[in-house]
């Protein structure tokens, strides 16, 4: 755009004649540290309406300090504000009232959606995923599903394309003589006999000493209601992406690591119990579709990326899980959206449906295009219409997994150590919905599971799963804020059952 180097500071709208809603576009910073280094969440901040402390005051700053991670490498000679090629992007915003994403602004314009619906997690894909799926984080387990230590130096074998040494613990502490360029996050890369080449990602959150760990659980502490970081001992939690820990046929894909096709940033198989297990138990079907499956299990050699890199391993949070991927039936419930299609035209959907699109249909910014996740989700909408027998008792909820490291004004609610995050789209369709109603009750990723709890008389998932926590009260005057926090909605209020 003509003015890009004299914007006022604060939101702006993303595109325009340059740079128009069809376009990819930069992909800013989402992980766990970075993200609440952004929110800037102090307790002495906290009013009766931002109770939380939060002003979200450092997304730029974060976004050209640190960007997408050091990888544990060292801050490169002459690095300046330029350097993570970020910068104000994490300010951009769609403009629905100009026009762009016009699908969704459809579908919230003539079914209901919430203005207070957020990410559960601070960061990425892969770890809310996690927590869509089982209401927790997910942590590294030995081969006995006991918790136990990741290697902190760890020797990738030669041929892989990881290869070298990596540390796969975060340290968000500043390296000597930066401002704020991590001593260790990312992913990794670099050659043998170099330790600072790392992907740290796991964090002992339970330990105060553990890097990073101190100023997170001192904040929840610290606030008028103190809030359970909800780490155990012992546990080391993944915080970003790593594979998960099966292949799509069952194989350990752990245990495979030193493959040279494979990676070392795969969390061991994990014990962790998920909504899969509570819908199996009481033998409600439900499925898994993930876009371009079969052509993922087609590809033994690489069994973790299709040729083109378009299935999301990362996405689907039943692969982490030892229960469900060690049994062939547990499998079948991993499929491919062409399955989904079909049950849809033949009326057989599972009780209960995860639908993921591939990496370059999901909306990512850089690799994928929102108008390109609008053409996957308005495909479904159509085809279940049309079968008027299965839209007659179907909702359907259409959200994000983040909000991709874009800046939000919304309050965020802490629940424990990992969230929550900032506010993302929810919309549902349903014939059950009031056209144009929004809900402000406080929402996250795992309200969802608390709606297939309370609609199929579900118990939590374990004593300590967030979805255990109550259904907020709020103060009319201020609705977006839960008086009895932690306490996340079940999504109830975007219906109307009754029929009036």
């Amino acid at each position: 755009m003509p003015n890009a180097t004299s914007l006022p500071s604060g939101p702006f709208q993303l595109t325009s004649a340059t740079l128009p809603y069809d376009s990819y576009t930069n992909s800013p910073v989402h992980r766990l540290y970075q993200m609440w280094q952004q929110a800037n969440c102090k307790a002495a901040l906290a009013t009766l309406k931002n109770p939380s402390g939060c002003r979200s005051d450092l997304f730029p700053w974060v976004e050209v300090t640190i960007g997408a991670g050091s990888n544990g490498y060292p801050q490169p000679s002459g690095f300046n504000e330029y350097s993570t090629g970020e910068g104000s992007t994490s300010m951009g915003f769609y403009n629905m009232l100009q026009g762009d994403a016009p699908y969704l602004k459809f579908l919230a314009d003539n079914y209901s959606m919430s203005d207070n619906y957020h990410q559960a997690v601070m960061g990425g894909t892969g770890a809310n995923h996690v927590m869509l799926g089982t209401g927790d984080a997910i942590w590294f387990a030995d081969s006995n599903g006991k918790p136990t230590t990741p290697p902190e130096i760890q020797l990738v074998a030669a041929g892989s394309p990881n290869a070298g040494v990596v540390n796969e613990l975060a340290d968000p502490n500043p390296q000597p003589g930066t401002n704020n360029w991590y001593d260790e996050d990312g992913y990794g890369a670099g050659s043998y006999g170099s330790p600072s080449s790392g992907g740290g990602t796991y964090s002992a959150c339970d330990n105060a000493t553990a890097p990073g760990v101190a100023s997170v659980v001192n904040y929840l502490k610290s606030l008028s209601t103190p809030i359970k970081p909800n780490c155990e001992a012992g546990h080391y939690y993944l915080l970003n992406n790593y594979n998960p820990g099966f292949y799509g046929d069952g194989r350990n894909a752990y245990a495979d690591i030193g493959n040279p096709n494979e990676s070392v940033f795969t969390i061991p198989p994990s014990p962790l119990r998920d909504i899969g297990n509570a819908l199996n138990e009481k033998k409600i079907s439900w499925a898994y579709y993930g876009d371009q499956w079969n052509a993922y299990l087609a590809n033994p050699d690489n069994n973790y990326v299709t040729p083109d890199n378009t299935y999301c391993n990362i996405c689907n949070p039943f692969q982490y899980s030892t229960s469900i991927m060690t049994s062939a039936s547990g499998r079948a419930h991993n499929q491919d959206t062409l399955n989904l299609y079909k049950a849809i035209a033949d009326g057989t959907l599972p009780s209960v449906s995860y639908v993921k699109p591939d990496g370059w249909l999901d909306g990512h910014p850089s690799s994928s295009k929102l108008d390109l996740f609008e053409g996957f989700v308005k495909k479904i909408v159509v085809a279940i219409k049309a079968n008027p027998a299965l839209w007659g008792s179907t909702a359907i909820f259409v959200t994000f997994d983040e909000g991709g490291g874009y800046y939000d004004s919304g309050y965020i609610q802490p629940l424990d150590f990992f969230g929550d995050g900032t506010r993302i789209p929810i919309i549902a369709v349903s014939p059950f919905t009031k056209p144009g109603h929004i809900s402000h009750t406080y929402a996250d990723h795992v309200s969802i599971l608390k709606f297939i709890e309370a609609n199929w008389g579900l118990a939590p998932l374990t004593s300590r799963s967030r979805d255990n926590f109550q259904n907020p009260v709020s103060d009319p005057k201020n609705p977006y804020v839960p008086l009895n926090s932690p306490a996340i909605g079940d999504l109830m209020d975007l219906f109307n059952f009754g029929g009036n």
